[in-house]
């Protein structure tokens, strides 16, 4: 299915510690009068060996930033909502964060 920039994004991000990074970017259409959830693209990637030690937090902050990069094509401009497992990912926004490249980030 093909996006359509006027309609907003739902972008469902997951981290899997020691894993990998994934990441699935929907949008809402409304077909034959129903509004529908179609895939626009699925991403992943595994950790790098740096990136296998990160905590559960750090994970998912990778995962959201790698994902804004990733697929900034599509988020540029437009208005997205994000999905994730993680509720501690929400406390970042209120945490003061001693780890230097969640700062970077």
């Amino acid at each position: 299915m093909f996006p359509d920039f006027e309609l907003p994004f739902k972008l469902y991000i997951d981290a899997a510690c020691s894993q990998g990074l994934g990441v699935a970017l929907h949008q809402r259409k409304i077909v034959d009068g129903e509004p529908r959830e179609h895939v626009i693209c699925y991403i992943f990637r595994q950790l790098k060996d740096s990136e296998a030690s990160y905590g559960a937090i750090q994970t998912e902050c990778l995962c959201f930033v790698w994902d804004l990069e990733k697929l900034h094509y599509y988020l540029d401009g437009s208005v997205f909502e994000v999905y994730t497992d993680c509720t501690a990912l929400k406390s970042l926004l209120n945490m003061n964060t001693t780890y230097r490249h969640m700062l970077r980030w």
